[in-house]
């Protein structure tokens, strides 16, 4: 069985403590992944300490160069890579590819931002006393970054903390998931072959409890980006004092579809696409649909009818849609939810049942009160909630009603109707004629209310990685 080490300094170090991950559709063992302790994240934190030096020295045009062959060497490498995510997150191969090619996407971004991240002049002389003066800012990395980072995109979201840390002249210690740290390691490989200097990139798997609370509380750690869950993201920031904190966190995104709006086959696409997609492991999959009441029962059957069409089994079968949670327990939970919003009335259009003990059925739920899990907390996986409404106020209003905000859609022919939903929703993107589970990799991204703090996509991510500083000149 394969067995790897941690990345630290620019070398593999070993670990008194190996775990054992395994395929969540299998179960099988794929590979041993030491686990970083207190020692080993120690070790982490100083060497990218010390390269901070260099990093932050380095020009822009060779850091941009740095991220430019990491993203040349995963396109060369492409179906290696999608063949990783397929054994250890259960990724269909498919999607397992799409996922490749987005991150080979954010990675060229990174290295063209690293190009041009630039500050302004500053007019002093508009205030009394600013006469003869010139000014304007600059941004200056800010230092060692910890990047904490989640199951669902391992190489995608990794690409999303690292490559804009990089870009702008930061070190990165990396904490992957538990269950995906093999991409995480491969990244660094990548790093590695594309010239990045020894300890700017260190990846030390391991507890949260152990490696994240080190680098929450280290104070040479000047930045921490998260992506998890929103308990575990409210406890990280309060203990973070005066780091940096970006926060992608919880989400159950909820999709308008009104009067309007002609139930294409596209739109019936996406909307599956949206619901079901990995599963739907993802952070803005669509969670709730909200269909005006004279297209309901059309929408419901178009809806169905696709989703049952899915095909479901194993991840690295090429015609495989859906496969497994990516734990025993998640299939679990969702059994568990489904029974306790049809014990509350909720009717099962599709689905509702476990496929196997790691496999759960796409499944479409009408009737479900508003209080049920399924439809305030955030499901991680394949259940929609489908629901009719008779005015726009009250499906935005529907919308609303959530502790999360960060992406939601709406499909209409109205344009006031798009304009009302964009101004007053509370999310921090709105998708007009799209399913809110759109993203391409250069657009600001992240939420409000329960859904985090700060913004990712590779410009607004070096923003939060970066400290303007000015400088004043009297002439």
């Amino acid at each position: 069985m394969l067995k790897k080490q941690l990345w630290i300094g620019g070398e593999w170090v070993p670990s008194r403590e190996y775990a054992v991950v395994k395929s969540p559709y299998s179960l099988e063992p794929v590979a041993e992944v030491a686990q970083a302790g207190e020692e080993e994240t120690e070790a982490a934190i100083a060497a990218a300490q010390r390269a901070f030096g260099e990093m932050a020295a380095m020009p822009a045009h060779e850091r941009g160069a740095i991220l430019e062959r990491v993203a040349g060497l995963m396109a060369a490498r492409k179906e290696e890579l999608a063949g990783l995510l397929v054994r250890e997150a259960a990724k269909p191969l498919k999607t397992a590819r799409g996922e490749i090619d987005r991150t080979i996407q954010t990675y060229k971004f990174a290295a063209q931002e690293a190009r041009r991240i630039h500050g302004e002049t500053v007019p002093l002389d508009a205030a009394p006393g600013g006469e003869g003066r010139v000014a304007f800012t600059v941004r200056k990395p800010l230092g060692v970054v910890a990047a904490i980072t989640p199951f669902n995109f391992p190489f995608n979201l990794v690409a999303h903390k690292v490559g804009p840390a990089i870009a702008a002249g930061n070190t990165v210690v990396l904490k992957p998931a538990g269950q995906t740290p093999l991409s995480a390691l491969a990244v660094a490989e990548l790093f590695r072959e594309a010239g990045l200097p020894a300890g700017a990139l260190n990846v030390v798997p391991g507890k949260g409890s152990v490696v994240g609370e080190m680098l929450v509380r280290d104070p040479r750690v000047k930045a921490v980006s998260f992506t998890g869950s929103p308990e575990v993201g409210i406890a990280l920031r309060s203990k973070a004092g005066l780091k940096r904190v970006t926060l992608e966190l919880g989400s159950n995104s909820a999709l308008i579809i009104d009067d309007t709006a002609p139930l294409t086959d596209e739109l019936i696409a996406r909307c599956v696409q949206g619901a079901f997609g990995f599963s739907g492991q993802v952070c803005i999959s669509i969670q709730r649909i909200y269909v005006h009441e004279s297209k309901y029962e059309d929408f419901l059957n178009k809806f169905t009818r696709a989703a049952g069409k899915l095909v479901v089994g194993d991840p690295a079968d090429e015609r495989t849609d859906l496969s497994a949670l990516i734990h025993p327990k998640e299939v679990q939970r969702m059994e568990r939810w489904v029974a306790s919003a049809k014990a509350r009335g909720a009717s099962v259009a599709l689905g509702g049942h476990a496929v196997s003990d790691t496999v759960y059925a796409p499944t479409v739920l009408t009737g479900v009160p508003k209080d049920e899990a399924v439809s305030c907390q955030e499901v991680f996986g394949p259940i929609v909630c489908v629901a009719p409404f008779a005015t726009l106020e009250e499906a935005i209003a529907n919308v609303n009603d959530s502790r999360y905000g960060l992406q939601a859609g709406i499909y209409t022919q109205n344009l006031s109707a798009a304009m009302k939903a964009a101004d007053r929703i509370e999310a921090g993107g709105v998708m007009i004629n799209d399913f809110p589970t759109f993203r391409v990799d250069h657009m600001p991204y992240g939420g409000v209310k329960e859904s985090g703090i700060g913004r990712e996509g590779v410009r607004y991510a070096i923003e939060e990685l970066t400290e303007l500083k000015l400088i004043s000149i009297k002439l």
